[in-house]
């Protein structure tokens, strides 16, 4: 009776094991989509709210594409790309956590569907490709080789071929040729930082398809300081942090003079010089306190009368939200705006040329239990990905 017993044992336990060996891979989460185009989203009228807290986490539950890896030869039109780097920051660490919490509070982005009403568009369903392509790999070790890794690991996706070709212009009925200077079709890359280093190598990176850009920046701080100034560049590689970006950017002709600003500004200074150096640096400036003034409306036509129609890159410090609403960052600023204020400046700038953009200094472990801040980052994403969704990266021809 023993033996017998144990025979069956043996028996249950090869087949249980060859189970597990052979099909392992068949093993993946609930809801997830293995080899999609597309996620599947709900459409007008269809179910919602079904189990989106399940599957593996990406950004708003797209389909994870390793763009840097196997998945070289995908492509798409609009790619999330984590920049997990914080050691260029100044006050509190953390960051390089960021695309992670970002997609953790982007997973009840579609939970009612992805219609945006004021923007009356769906960007999930708006026939655009678009996927989350993990992370770049970046050493923590050394800052220089990590911002190589940054903008090498950028430019490798925007200059990708799109999945979607540009079409013809909805006014006209013409066809619409790229606004780029080196006359391709490029995808648009969101990156989830990291501190704001990062976006010196992803500038670096826009600027070998499209030349010096529009800067659209919302931050509490400037931005531009001079190494000299902040932090005192005690060597070569500390001179370049998230304090010091934009003037490096500057200096190396990355950005578009005097058609570039800055929004939500409230920082204290060295002093009057600061301005002057941000003025050389080709800014203008908006002060978070101008919205008791001039109101959303009036910061939304000084950003639209400065970039006019040129092509622009949006970059989003989540510190520009007042850590009433987004405590989790590592400079915080009281006096800012609400998470609502920012994202109806940002639907404001539907119809703008935006060619790629980022959103930094999430650092989650300062935020709440309710993850508040993470889920304002995805929450500003969504609003971005609406205004990309609605306006192609073309022009007609003269």
């Amino acid at each position: 009776m023993k033996s017998h017993f144990a025979t069956l044992f043996a028996l249950a336990f090869a087949v249980v094991s060859f189970a597990h060996d052979g099909h392992h891979e068949e093993q993946i989460p609930m809801n997830y989509v293995k080899y999609p185009y597309q996620a599947t989203y709900p459409g007008d009228n269809e179910v919602t709210a079904d189990s989106i807290f399940s599957g593996i986490t990406t950004f708003a539950k797209l389909p994870w594409v390793q763009c840097l890896g196997k998945d070289r030869d995908t492509t798409f039109d609009i790619a999330f790309i984590g920049a997990p780097f914080d050691t260029g920051t100044s006050y509190r660490p953390g960051a390089r956590f960021g695309p992670a919490g970002i997609r953790a509070g982007s997973r009840r982005l579609t939970l009612y569907g992805g219609y945006n009403v004021p923007l009356d568009v769906n960007p999930f369903l708006s026939g655009l490709k678009l996927v989350d392509c993990g992370d770049i790999p970046v050493t923590p070790y050394d800052n220089k080789y990590a911002i190589q890794q940054i903008e090498g690991g950028h430019k490798e996706l925007l200059h990708r071929p799109t999945f979607s070709p540009l079409g013809n212009d909805a006014l006209t009925g013409k066809p619409l040729v790229p606004i780029s200077i080196d006359g391709k079709h490029h995808p648009r890359v969101v990156t989830l930082g990291g501190d704001h280093t990062i976006v010196l190598p992803l500038l670096r990176s826009i600027h070998s398809a499209y030349g010096p850009i529009s800067v659209i920046h919302f931050d509490s701080h400037l931005d531009t300081w001079k190494p000299s100034v902040f932090g005192g560049a005690p060597s070569d590689q500390a001179a370049i942090n998230h304090g010091t970006y934009f003037y490096w950017a500057s200096q190396e002709g990355l950005i578009q003079n005097g058609s570039s600003i800055h929004g939500a500004i409230r920082t204290t200074l060295s002093g009057p010089a600061d301005y002057a150096n941000d003025d050389a640096s080709g800014f203008q400036r908006i002060e978070a306190r101008e919205i008791d003034t001039i109101g959303t409306e009036g910061i939304i036509k000084k950003i639209r009368d400065t970039v006019g129609n040129r092509p622009a890159y949006l970059s989003i410090d989540i510190d520009s939200i007042d850590p009433a609403f987004a405590p989790a960052t590592g400079t915080p600023e009281t006096g800012g705006w609400s998470t609502r204020e920012l994202r109806t400046i940002l639907r404001g700038l539907d119809g703008l040329h935006i060619v790629s953009a980022d959103i930094v200094e999430v650092a989650p472990a300062y935020d709440t239990n309710a993850e508040l801040t993470t889920m304002a980052a995805a929450d500003v994403l969504f609003e971005v990905i609406s205004v990309m969704a609605k306006t192609p990266l073309g022009k007609v021809a003269n």
